[in-house]
């Protein structure tokens, strides 16, 4: 198993595993993989990762790490994960895990204070999953959709 930064040659493996765990599929456009390709490259433009996880030689899951200074907490930086999806029938082998490990990794020699994500109240077993990795159910989200429904 291999965690790497998103390459543009991935883009489309990645959209299939967007596609197969996203709540929200009719908001991707995969037959629009230059978009992707473009906002992977200004992510990484603003000091942001698009990690990806290959298992057997296939691109099979991504996350996305945010690096952001707060204001508070005497400026320190936190980390903020997002997006994280593992093709379904690879869910279970380590993968997610693996994507979590890099992030936290990457997040600690940025100098981060924190490791922060949210995840759906719906996604029961990702919400164990995140448990089993060390974060807690510390803080209660909030999301205002700016363009219709929330996914």
């Amino acid at each position: 198993m291999l965690v790497r930064t998103l390459e543009d040659r991935d883009v489309p493996a990645v959209l299939r595993a967007i596609i197969d765990g996203t709540r929200s599929p009719e908001a991707e456009r995969p037959d629009d993989v230059e978009r992707y390709t473009r906002a992977a490259r200004r992510a990484r433009e603003q000091g942001h990762e698009i990690l990806v996880v290959e298992l057997d030689g296939a691109v099979v899951g991504v996350c996305q790490l945010m690096i952001l200074q707060h204001f508070h907490h005497a400026g320190g930086w936190c980390g903020e994960i997002e997006a994280v999806f593992v093709r379904s029938e690879y869910r279970g082998r380590g993968a997610g895990a693996a994507l979590i490990a890099e992030a936290e990794r990457r997040a600690r020699e940025a100098g981060c204070y924190r490791l922060q994500l949210t995840s759906n109240k719906v996604r029961l077993d990702a919400h164990r999953f995140y448990l089993a990795h060390g974060f807690s159910a510390s803080h209660e989200g909030f999301k205002k959709d700016l363009e219709g429904d929330l996914a």
